[in-house]
């Protein structure tokens, strides 16, 4: 008889939602973290680094207020309050997420490290558990890449940055996606030097390059230096001298320029957290991307295992390191591992990302070139900028647009939105294309106004406007005119 009917190793978004459905079912679970419970999204990703955009967002609001006819002076940055919110948020979430809170669901919560000693046995804790299900939550972190001099001088990633007890004088971020953008708005607003340097020819490589074009002007507009396409060959120690009263670092580019700043983050990547797991003893496959799956998320070599969140690569699909895909995975597996239900597969044909700037730039779905790359024919895109939008005008934020991708059947494909809050349409476009509805339906929508929304079925509505106004249909109203 097994110590456990399900073991979950990490205490992340997905290893929690698990945990917490599985002992909700009555099966004995037991849960093995190491580090902090709510894993990287509670301490180190999601949560701190959006209530640090808030507090840089703030001081943005401040010093544009003029636009509104309110005068204001330059904010002062009080560095620890800022700290204070942060960490404020973090405590405010925690409970949610606390060993107290599982164990009284039921959950047996082991804090330690978790390694497999057989195909259906982990040690942690210095115990053997021996399980009928191991899922495998343990997550991902920064890649920490091969760059001569790296070991010679300090450097940050998510995991380390919030804990800076003084603001960066100069931050230096290798990496131009999600978190180096969102982290370069945020320390450039709260009065920070910054520069962004990335390798590819442009940053969030894998967005519409029309929508990041606003984007990068809106960052730039914040004072963040972009450095794009260029190869960082090196880091230097920087030594405190006349001009830098505190030691940093040098990042040495291919053609030989030097920048010099007070501190380092490196934003370059995710890797998955395979190490001291043993894996080949578990005779668990996994590879560089994290543990191969099949497409309910269950491993296609030891079938009492399955893995879930930034860790799982599901064949033909591949990782997506995002807490929303956490918690869909949680969904899929409970339906796969606990209830059997065949045909349970996990896709991301609906999936939205979200870069939190400000304006925030959302991709749900296709975006314009990767729709061509799949082979649908004769795509069409419809825009609507916020120019043209009553609340973006009211508010005097005007930058952005709603971008559709659309079927040669009228079908949506893809939306890109850069706007304010771009995120929080998301959802509605995830539906549509999730549901197969047609862009009719969103056209015919009744929206409240006035609501950035708008511009989202103002662009569906434009889709249909040379239907509407075509020779034939003008000739149809001529008829029907007569009639009493």
């Amino acid at each position: 008889m097994p110590d456990f009917d399900v073991v979950v190793i990490g205490a992340g978004a997905a290893g929690l939602s698990v945990a917490a459905i599985s002992a909700g079912l009555g099966l004995k679970v037991a849960l093995i973290e190491r580090g902090r419970m709510g894993g990287d999204c509670l301490n180190y990703g999601c949560v701190p680094s959006k209530a640090l955009l808030a507090a840089g967002h703030a001081a943005a609001e401040a010093r544009a207020a003029h636009r509104y006819g309110i005068r204001l002076p330059e904010p002062e940055i009080d560095w620890a309050g800022v700290r204070a919110h942060v960490q404020g948020a973090i405590a405010r979430i925690a409970p949610t997420d606390s060993v107290e809170r599982f164990t009284g669901l039921g959950v047996e919560v082991i804090q330690a490290s978790a390694c497999f000693t057989a195909p259906d046995r982990i040690e942690a804790g210095g115990r053997s558990l021996s399980f009928r299900r191991a899922v495998i939550a343990a997550g991902s972190s920064a890649v920490v890449p091969d760059l001569p001099g790296l070991d010679g001088v300090p450097w940050l990633t998510n995991e380390t940055l919030f804990g800076l007890e003084e603001p960066p004088g100069h931050l230096i971020i290798l990496g131009g996606g999600p978190i180096g953008l969102e982290m370069a708005q945020a320390h450039a607003r709260l009065g920070c030097l910054v520069t962004v340097l990335e390798a590819a020819p442009r940053v969030a490589i894998r967005e519409d390059p029309e929508l990041v074009e606003g984007l990068r002007a809106a960052l730039v507009a914040d004072g963040v230096e972009f450095r794009e396409g260029v190869k960082v060959t090196r880091v230097e120690q920087l030594e405190p001298n006349s001009k830098a009263a505190v030691a940093g670092v040098i990042a040495v580019l291919e053609d030989g320029s030097r920048i010099a700043g007070t501190h380092l983050l490196l934003a370059v990547g995710r890797a998955p957290r395979l190490a001291g797991l043993d894996l080949a003893t578990a005779q668990v496959e996994a590879g560089p991307r994290g543990i191969v799956t099949g497409a309910d998320l269950r491993s296609v070599s030891n079938k009492r295992v399955w893995a879930v969140g930034d860790i799982a690569d599901p064949r033909g699909i591949g990782p997506r390191a995002f807490t929303h895909v956490a918690s869909q995975h949680a969904g899929i597996l409970v339906r796969s591992m606990l209830f059997r239900l065949p045909f349970t597969k996990v896709g991301y044909a609906a999936l939205p990302r979200v870069t939190y700037t400000d304006p925030e730039l959302a991709q749900i779905g296709l975006t314009e070139a990767e729709a061509r790359e799949q082979g649908h024919e004769e795509v069409t895109v419809q825009r609507w900028t916020l120019a043209e939008n009553d609340r973006a005008i009211a508010e005097a934020r005007t930058e952005g647009m709603v971008k559709l991708v659309i079927s040669r059947s009228g079908k949506l494909l893809g939306a890109g939105l850069l706007a304010p809050r771009a995120g929080e349409m998301a959802g509605m476009f995830g539906l549509m294309i999730d549901r197969g509805l047609p862009l009719s339906a969103l056209a015919g929508l009744v929206l409240p106004y006035p609501t950035l929304a708008e511009a989202a079925k103002r662009a569906a509505g434009a889709h249909y406007t040379p239907k509407l106004l075509s020779p034939f249909t003008k000739r149809l109203i001529g008829l029907l005119k007569r009639l009493p």
